[in-house]
């Protein structure tokens, strides 16, 4: 249990260059993530417009005699 060699400075170089490196991947993953979780969201509410709307309308009674 020494100490580390150059394969583990190696792989730890490259998890660091995953996640930091380039334009920011963990910000927009994120990002993406949020927009995501609004769309479902946002399709929910749409789903549940058309049932409160059909609660709300007012039915008559048949009047065929």
């Amino acid at each position: 249990m020494g100490g580390l060699s150059i394969w583990h400075w190696l792989i730890v170089l490259v998890i660091v260059l995953v996640l930091f490196g380039g334009r920011g991947k963990i910000p927009e993953l994120m990002g993406d993530v949020a927009k995501g979780i609004r769309s479902f969201k946002k399709g929910m509410s749409d789903d549940e417009t058309p049932e409160t709307a059909s609660k709300t309308v007012d039915h008559k009674p048949d009047e065929t005699k």
